[in-house]
């Protein structure tokens, strides 16, 4: 517990701050260290320190140094975003979790699809019941030889080709 611990003679920051003499039993002195002003100005600045009094008091003294450490944060976010504050970075992380997890699931099924071709495509290797003469290749192949020569916008109109999420691409 931060409260039972020995200080420093020297003031709390927030006693700095608000340019007063820190009192041994100062509520704001074991969560606002001397050496961290910052912390209880962007506080300050956002909730105001009679607030904060109240809000320490009322909590119970174990959670007291999460308390603040939530303020700090909150306040931070505030500070960099006046409108949502830390709404608006939990939206944007979970914006970005959702566009994560769609891209995770395109990278599943291209790699489902891609091991099933191959397993397939090793299962047609292995058997050698059905071999077929290579005069018989541009048959099998389905118009893909003739398909060399035409262009790329040719061949996604006649359907011969198909866009690049069938294949496993890194991005």
């Amino acid at each position: 517990m931060r409260s039972h611990e020995p200080r420093s003679s020297s003031s709390c920051a927030a006693c700095k701050f608000l340019k007063r003499r820190c009192i041994p039993n100062c509520i704001f002195a074991p969560y606002f260290r001397s050496d961290e002003p910052k912390k209880f100005a962007k506080v300050h600045k956002v909730f105001g320190a009679s607030n904060v009094s109240k809000i320490l008091t009322e909590v119970p003294e174990e959670q007291r140094e999460d308390t603040v450490n939530s303020l700090a944060y909150e306040a931070e976010a505030r500070l960099r975003d006046p409108v949502y504050g830390c709404i608006g970075a939990i939206a944007l992380l979970q914006r970005k979790m959702v566009e994560l997890q769609f891209d995770l699931a395109i990278a599943r099924a291209r790699l489902a699809r891609y091991t099933a071709n191959s397993s397939s495509s090793a299962a047609i290797l292995n058997d050698r019941s059905g071999l077929t003469t290579f005069s018989e290749f541009p048959a099998i192949c389905g118009g893909l030889i003739q398909s060399f020569g035409l262009s790329s916008s040719e061949l996604n109109q006649d359907g011969l080709m198909n866009d690049l999420s069938q294949f496993p691409y890194i991005f």
